[in-house]
């Protein structure tokens, strides 16, 4: 198998720790180990401060587990796979998938999402979203693609980086489209909890499909994308059997200390999610004002949910040269839409950091010199 460069994780090796602002980074707030500690109960406390450091359980460790399938209705701590969530992608898909298969996926999106089945031999079909509608992905769409070698149906709600989510009723004839088929779904909810309307909030497709895969984690929501634990949650035991029997050849094992540090923080995700959530609508009210001012500039499809968003620049000209000159003049770091292999247009947005208002104050100054 021959996998492609990731353009994306490329792009952010050469300047994500070098950059003096991020106004791309598709990640919340990230807390502290102080702030992780204080959220400790008797239990993990006294787990952690007689933590030894050696193998972990391969699914995770039960606690924890358990721990995640409370997020669930309906699913218990055995249909929980504990592992990176890139770990889980390229596992699932090694795990379900064989050349010849059919997989359709949302795009632009999250490059291993459909390069990883791509590299396995499956001929992917790139099921896109209407710009002019809010980044709408029509599910009447999804249908037409469908073949009787489609063994894979992927998607990304809140949608990295469009931010767009359908509404319930769209989701639920998504669902109906691959049930009726006996389809499976990955379902990447890496941004569960970050819509802007609290109530918008769609239910998990593990809960509501038995041949659905819910990939989420605590890299985006949570801000704790250094523990690098994520989950797999599923009703079918036949995917995660094989997904367990791969993972003897990648990571055997999660990091103990991470796992007792994810337990404290999954436990208190409400806590987590309000203060990430309250930023959010703090950041996504400067956006507001900054494309207001700024509309013979940009196009802005404001975000339903997530972190990240997608404006297209109405300039004439090429946002991958743009991204890379405004990086070199001013420190800022902007992702262009080329690293999603969606032309040249786009630019993507990132606002759950803390200190968003004062890149766009510096990121203004530039464009209002420069572009608009």
């Amino acid at each position: 198998m021959k996998m492609e460069p990731f353009a994306l994780e490329r792009y952010f090796a050469r300047h994500e720790f070098t950059a003096r602002y991020l106004l791309s980074s598709s990640d919340c707030e990230a807390l502290s180990m102080v702030d992780v500690l204080a959220m400790a109960d008797a239990e993990t406390r006294q787990l952690w401060e007689e933590l030894t450091l050696g193998y972990t359980e391969t699914a995770g460790h039960p606690l924890l587990r358990e721990a995640i399938a409370e997020i669930y209705p309906g699913i218990g701590g055995g249909d929980i796979l504990v592992m990176a969530p890139e770990e889980g992608i390229f596992l699932l898909m090694h795990a379900l998938l064989e050349p010849g298969d059919h997989v359709i996926c949302t795009f632009p999106g999250y490059q291993s999402l459909y390069a990883i089945a791509r590299a396995i031999g499956c001929d992917v079909t790139l099921w896109k979203p209407d710009e002019d509608q809010g980044w709408r992905f029509d599910v009447q769409q999804l249908d037409a693609m469908i073949r009787d070698s489609t063994r894979l149906v992927v998607i990304n709600f809140p949608h990295n980086p469009t931010g767009y989510l359908p509404g319930r009723d769209d989701f639920a004839t998504l669902v109906a489209c691959v049930r009726q088929r006996g389809i499976h779904l990955l379902s990447d909810e890496m941004y569960r909890f970050l819509e802007i309307h609290h109530g918008a909030i769609l239910p998990a497709a593990c809960e509501v499909y038995e041949k659905a895969v819910t990939l989420c984690g605590l890299s985006k929501t949570f801000g704790l994308p250094g523990l690098r634990i994520g989950w797999i949650a599923t009703q079918d035991c036949e995917i995660r059997w094989r997904m367990s029997l791969l993972r003897d050849y990648t990571t055997i094992c999660n990091s103990a200390p991470g796992e007792i540090l994810a337990l404290m923080a999954v436990r208190c995700r409400d806590a987590i999610i309000m203060r990430q959530r309250a930023r959010i609508l703090r950041n996504i009210n400067v956006l507001d004002e900054f494309f207001s001012h700024r509309a013979s500039c940009f196009t802005w499809q404001r975000p339903r949910g997530g972190s990240v968003c997608f404006p297209r620049v109405r300039k004439p000209v090429n946002t991958y040269e743009f991204c890379e000159q405004l990086i070199a003049e001013t420190g800022i770091m902007l992702v262009p839409s080329r690293l999603f292999g969606f032309g040249d247009q786009h630019v993507r947005f990132g606002f759950g950091r803390e200190n968003l208002p004062e890149v766009v104050a510096r990121f203004a100054e530039y464009v209002d010199r420069r572009l608009c």
